[in-house]
């Protein structure tokens, strides 16, 4: 089955280092097939039985055991990932790919979090989370959005990694081809 594992916080600046060959090397010795990544973000396409709870487990692990890295992954299978780009609930007003952001978390954010999540978007940010995935446009930027630093940041309450909408889709298509 193919599944996309979508790695937190890696290759950003100096810190949590990983050269996707190398990665790809690793992961296709640990017995995953039809490994491929994309960019250097930690977006990797690939084949597992496994279920998703269990193939993000053996991928920390794995990242863990080969790099010495404490990385947080997150599984999306390539059905769920479809799931994503249909919906698309900010198609009409995200029209800068690279400013529309999709937050992959662990499990549902709870109302509480939710609202603060809209306490902070301006009043040009756009939010919508639908299940697992928070859209987020961000027509200024991220640079100086408090929106975009808590969706990046660790203060949700679950495991969470974004993706701009180019690469959301590029995955998809990966995993189509």
């Amino acid at each position: 089955m193919l599944q996309i594992v979508l790695l937190r916080g890696i290759n950003l600046g100096p810190k949590n280092r990983v050269a996707m060959p190398a990665l790809r090397e690793l992961l296709g010795e640990r017995g995953f097939e039809d490994v491929r990544t994309y960019v250097q973000s930690g977006n990797i396409v690939l084949s597992s039985e496994l279920s998703p709870t269990r193939l993000a487990t053996k991928c920390k692990r794995v990242i863990s055991d080969g790099f010495g890295l404490d990385i947080e992954a997150l599984v999306r299978t390539r059905d769920e990932l479809a799931e994503v780009v249909a919906r698309n609930p900010l198609a009409r007003v995200a029209v800068n790919p690279k400013r529309y952001q999709v937050t992959f978390l662990s499990a549902e954010l709870d109302r509480s979090q939710l609202e603060n999540l809209e306490a902070l978007a301006t009043e040009s940010e756009r939010l919508v989370a639908v299940g697992r995935e928070v859209y987020a446009w961000h027509p200024d930027g991220v640079a100086r959005s408090k929106l975009w630093a808590r969706l990046g940041g660790k203060g949700l309450g679950v495991s969470a990694t974004s993706r701009n909408w180019s690469t959301v889709t590029t995955l998809l298509e990966m995993a189509d081809s």
